[in-house]
């Protein structure tokens, strides 16, 4: 149970730390996507991974990230059963920090360009949404396979490894979608905004699984002794 309250903890403080930075710290243009608002927003969430890594990973792997769980258990190092589990305490952990976030508005009101952190595309951009969020998943989790590989890995250096990567997606990504690659931190945003956000939420758990596991299907063949 305790690796399953972890990842509902971590989760909880990456929704908490990168949705909230783009719901209150804003930019000085308004918007998200521009200047120092993309730079700030991307540190916050791999900022926030860099600092669960290091304080839950030796306890549940710090996957806080559905797609990542996905990838794992695609490559056999966990059993469906906690699979199952990690991602169900994941969208929990997400759905706390997502309350916090709406407390903390209602409250007080908010200085960024959005009041939840939902991802949402453009009419019209679609396909380019479902691409990105697959192709930077896949960039995303093959890194995390790959650092923490048993074999080919660095554990001492993968959260940083991991959190640098996220930062790195975000800065591409923020653009285009406001970046998900992690079902999880999708759904609980979209659940408190509905309208738009949730109209469009199927795109960012569908993509990003597709993308993880195309990850776990390339990382087998790269770790494969012949």
């Amino acid at each position: 149970m305790k690796k399953y309250v972890a990842e509902m903890l971590g989760t909880m403080v990456l929704v908490l730390m990168g949705c909230g930075s783009a719901v209150f710290a804003g930019s000085v243009t308004g918007t998200v996507g521009a200047g120092v608002g993309t730079i700030g927003v991307a540190l916050a969430f791999g900022l926030s991974v860099v600092a669960m890594a290091y304080t839950i990973g030796g306890v549940s792997g710090c996957h806080i990230n559905p797609a990542i769980t996905l990838g794992v258990y695609l490559t056999k190092r966990m059993s469906g059963k906690d699979a199952g589990f990690y991602m169900l305490f994941q969208v929990i952990g997400a759905l706390v920090g997502s309350a916090i976030i709406y407390t903390l508005v209602s409250a007080g009101g908010n200085s960024g360009p959005t009041m939840t952190g939902a991802n949402s595309y453009a009419e019209g951009t679609l396909w380019q949404a479902f691409i990105a969020e697959l192709i930077f998943t896949f960039i995303f989790v093959l890194v995390v396979l790959g650092v923490t590989s048993s074999k080919k890995g660095n554990s001492s250096l993968a959260g940083l490894v991991i959190g640098l990567t996220l930062v790195l997606v975000h800065i591409v990504c923020i653009p285009i979608t406001g970046t998900s690659v992690n079902p999880a931190r999708s759904i609980a945003p979209a659940l408190f905004e509905g309208g738009v956000a949730l109209s469009q939420l199927w795109l960012f758990i569908v993509a990003p699984m597709i993308g993880a596991a195309f990850s776990a299907l390339v990382w087998k063949y790269l770790d494969a002794e012949k």
